[in-house]
């Protein structure tokens, strides 16, 4: 694993560089095959890349060959940490039925709380299929909160009612962690992939128009995000995803750092595509030029899967990075 404590003369010597020395320096995707197929380049529209390579930058089976056996064994160990410690108990932080947060519990009374939002290309994912995820934080000492948020199927592609539905999971977590044994001054968030870019709209909430604190979350480490959607406005994405300037501007967490109130972690593997990496490096870049304290992870020989897959490990890239940030032990 590598780390990086990113400081403010590290990333303006670095924006002095060249953003795009900053962005792929340690890059070393992996891609499936990794000679691909001959092909006329064409016009440049994002940095070097023509629209068949932005597509590709932001498609992770391109750089994930074993895409389908780690999502198979995720599920696979799922049922497992399901009948080793139970089913999750639901609360509603909304009207609409899928407005619900699914939580496991720790025995330790007044614990901190961990809130994950998931991944899945915003278009899939539930929050009852994470107790792989739970378990070591519950045998740890911390409540785990998985959200439940709608896809952007279902909103004909508009990213808004996610980000909103995630932020009202975090505020609603803060006014009722006392339900379930929770210390609401505690609060601290974890993020894969998707999950992550909403994770960046989170962070950037103006908390105040929600009636909670600024410092409503004590930390949170995202693994592999996207903080700027320009780019991936460019990419096939937009297929399904309503792109709008509007939407541009405000769900890119990159052009709201002032609005962060939080020491973030963010997590990226060496395998994941040269674009995944790029956003995580100048995001954490920008955040250390602004004075935000922030830390850059990399896992060596990770895709992206796998880096996500370490939330579920203590010993691993993001769980060993959420263990550190919330002060908990296996040994507890």
């Amino acid at each position: 694993m590598q780390t990086n404590k990113i400081s403010r003369r590290t990333a303006i010597a670095g924006a002095a560089a060249g953003g795009v020395l900053l962005a792929t320096s340690t890059a070393s995707a992996q891609r499936c095959p990794a000679t691909p197929p001959a092909r006329s380049k064409g016009p440049a529209i994002w940095l070097d890349y023509d629209q068949h390579d932005m597509d590709e930058m932001y498609d992770q089976s391109v750089f994930a060959f074993n895409q389908k056996h780690l999502l198979a064994r995720s599920d696979a160990n799922n049922v497992i940490a399901t009948a080793t410690i139970g089913k999750s108990e639901r609360f509603a932080y909304g009207s609409d039925p899928i407005e619900g947060v699914d939580v496991w519990k720790t025995r330790r009374p007044n614990a901190p709380v961990l809130i994950y939002l998931h991944g899945g290309s915003w278009q899939s994912g539930r929050s009852a299929d994470f107790a792989l995820y739970a378990e070591p934080y519950i045998n740890a000492g911390a409540h785990f909160v998985s959200v439940d948020f709608t896809n952007v199927r279902a909103t004909r592609g508009d990213l808004f009612p996610m980000v909103d539905q995630c932020r009202r999971a975090v505020a609603w977590t803060y006014r009722n962690a006392a339900k379930f044994g929770g210390d609401p001054e505690r609060l601290y968030l974890c993020s894969r992939s998707s999950g992550s870019h909403l994770a960046g709209c989170v962070v950037t909430t103006d908390w105040d128009k929600l009636g909670v604190p600024r410092t409503v979350l004590k930390g949170a480490v995202m693994g592999s995000g996207m903080y700027d959607l320009k780019p991936v406005r460019m990419s096939a994405r937009s297929k399904f995803v309503k792109f709008t300037d509007e939407m541009e501007h405000e769900l890119s967490a990159m052009r709201h750092i002032d609005r962060v109130h939080a020491p973030l972690v963010l997590a990226i593997g060496t395998l994941e595509t040269p674009e995944f990496q790029r956003q995580s490096r100048d995001f954490a870049a920008a955040l250390a030029k602004a004075g935000k304290p922030v830390e850059l992870i990399v896992g060596q020989h990770y895709n992206h899967f796998e880096v996500g897959d370490t939330i579920g490990h203590p010993y691993q890239l993001i769980g060993r990075a959420l263990m550190k940030m919330m002060n908990l032990s296996m040994a507890a």
